[in-house]
C-alpha cells in the first residue's frame, strides 16, 4: 500500500520522501525550480481558483467548508483518478505544499482523499 505524506516545500528533501509531488496551483515563492526536487507538479490536483480565492478571504472560519468543497472537487476530478492510478505502485508519495499553515492546507485534504480512495481499490 502507498504511504501518502505531506511536507512543506521549504523543508529539506529526504530519500524517504519517495515520489515528490507539488500539489499547489501557484509556484512557491522563493524557490528556484532547480532546487525544488519534485518528480511532478500536479497543478490539476490543486483546488480550483475560485475555491482557493474564497478560502483565503476567511481562512479562520472557512476550513470545514473548504475541506468539504475540495473533497467534492476531487471526487469529480478525472485528474485525481488518473493520479491515483499513477501512484498506486509507489511505496511513498510526498505531497508538497507552500502554505505556512501546517494544520489546514490543501495537501492535507488531498492526502485524506487519496488514503481513502486507495484503500477502497
Amino acid at each position: 500500500m502507498t504511504e501518502i505524506i505531506t511536507k512543506r516545500v521549504y523543508e529539506p528533501t529526504e530519500k524517504s520522501d519517495g515520489f515528490r509531488v507539488l500539489v499547489d496551483k501557484l509556484y512557491p515563492r522563493g524557490i528556484k525550480k532547480e532546487n525544488l526536487h519534485c518528480d511532478l507538479w500536479a497543478k490539476e490536483l490543486a483546488p480550483s481558483t475560485a475555491l482557493r480565492e474564497w478560502y483565503h478571504q476567511d481562512e479562520a472560519h472557512g476550513w470545514e467548508e473548504f475541506r468539504t468543497r475540495y473533497l467534492l472537487e476531487l471526487r469529480n476530478s478525472e485528474a485525481a483518478k488518473a493520479f491515483e492510478a499513477e501512484i498506486s505502485d509507489k511505496k511513498t508519495v510526498t505531497l508538497l505544499y507552500a502554505s505556512k499553515n501546517i494544520e489546514q492546507n490543501n495537501a492535507l485534504v488531498l492526502q485524506e482523499y487519496l488514503k481513502k480512495s486507495l484503500t477502497i481499490r
